[in-house]
């Protein structure tokens, strides 16, 4: 995924938009607290974010990890229509419920579904990219309208549309979110596919939910979500023998594979996979050669994960590159790649209900290396090239 924005953004733009004093607590007084003790959500899985509760306001703390030291940025969160807290008169506050968004990422279209909330929408990065059919809809009706790509946003429009909240993608790159900034628009970025795994990728729905004061329900349905996928892990961890795996595909000689701390690569580990790389340092991918994946290929008894883009076949991939007949898997009928969820437009639900659904992706994973553990399942994200 190419990086998107610049850690500048934080260190630089946002510190200087926000308190540089230490947050007090004593300062200030308020009645009740907008969450009972029981609804607070608790972060078990991610690193990039948490979420801490105070009487009448929350502080959602969101950590750049683009620069060498870490830094925090704090959102004030508090209840729409009442007054800032006293000590956060330079803190970027969200008023919560947030009532609209602008999505920088079909992966916050998916986070949103997730939470039933995806009625908030005003404006999107790029419909092409975006498989719900009720967002879809919504954009033919004139309900939400496209805002520019990422790297260079339509300005104008987003300060028309006043959106709450303009939720960015995190990166490293030239910074594009300081003029909305500056016109007193909060910017959350959203950095999820940093995280290393599948949970933790999940888990980024709890941020969301908290614009939106549902806690409860994020709580409950992150735990089926949870409990499902840790389930599932255990029954792959079952078996004694692990099937050996090949990931990706062979872009202009450049075979990149994710090394061990990757999130895929945890997907692989826990669908009970013999995978070359798994113990490679890491969260990124490792650039391979070819011939240095000629070996991995002819053994290995799968092959998963092509990129989704344009490769439906096996005389598609035949096409691209006569030596593929040569893998075993592509022998045996074994490759499969996520392209099971694509509407007309070619937008791949993968890339947007996937990252809030790891149980479903684990499941599909299995049910391809094991498919004895899993004899009902049918195939959700994945599919078969024959």
């Amino acid at each position: 995924m190419a990086l998107i924005i610049s850690s500048l953004f934080f260190t630089g733009f946002f510190y200087s938009c926000t308190s540089k004093k230490p947050i007090n607590d004593q300062s200030v007084v308020m009645a009740d607290t907008l969450v009972s003790d029981d609804e607070k959500i608790e972060v078990k899985y991610a690193k990039g974010f948490n979420v801490s509760y105070f009487p009448g306001y929350k502080i959602l703390s969101v950590i750049d990890p683009f620069v060498a030291s870490p830094d925090t940025i704090k959102y004030l969160l508090v209840n729409r229509g009442d007054p800032r807290p006293s000590g956060f008169e330079s803190s970027i506050v969200i008023e919560t419920p947030i009532t609209k968004m602008i999505a920088m990422s079909s992966v916050h279209v998916g986070l949103l579904e997730f939470l039933e909330s995806s009625d908030v929408l005003v404006g999107l990065e790029n419909l092409n990219y975006i498989y719900s059919e009720a967002i879809n809809n919504a954009y033919n009706a004139g309900k939400i309208v496209e805002v520019g790509r990422n790297m260079s946003p339509d300005y104008e429009k987003i300060i028309e549309l006043q959106p709450d909240v303009v939720m960015g993608v995190g990166g490293v790159g030239p910074s594009q979110y300081h003029q909305l900034q500056a016109a007193g628009l909060p910017v959350l970025i959203n950095s999820e596919w940093v995280e290393t795994t599948p949970l933790a990728k999940a888990e980024w729905v709890k941020l969301m939910a908290v614009l939106f004061n549902k806690e409860k329900l994020v709580n409950d349905k992150f735990a089926k979500v949870e409990n499902e996928y840790n389930r599932l892990k255990a029954l792959a961890g079952q078996p004694a023998s692990k099937p050996k795996i090949l990931t990706g595909i062979n872009l202009k000689d450049v075979w990149y594979m994710p090394n061990g701390q990757n999130y895929m690569s945890v997907f692989l580990n826990d669908a009970g996979a013999d995978y070359s790389l798994s113990n490679a340092k890491g969260s990124g991918s490792s650039a391979l050669s070819f011939e240095a994946i000629y070996p991995i290929a002819m053994e290995a008894v799968c092959w998963v994960n092509l990129g989704g883009v344009n490769l439906h076949t096996k005389k598609d991939l035949l096409s691209q590159d006569s030596r593929y007949g040569d893998f075993k898997a592509f022998k045996e009928n074994s490759v499969y790649d996520y392209t099971n969820r694509i509407n007309s437009s070619g937008a791949n639900d993968f890339w947007e209900s996937a990252g809030v659904r790891p149980d479903l992706v684990l499941a599909d994973l299995i049910k391809i290396l094991h498919p004895d553990l899993l004899p009902d399942h049918q195939l959700y994200y994945y599919k078969q090239l024959l």
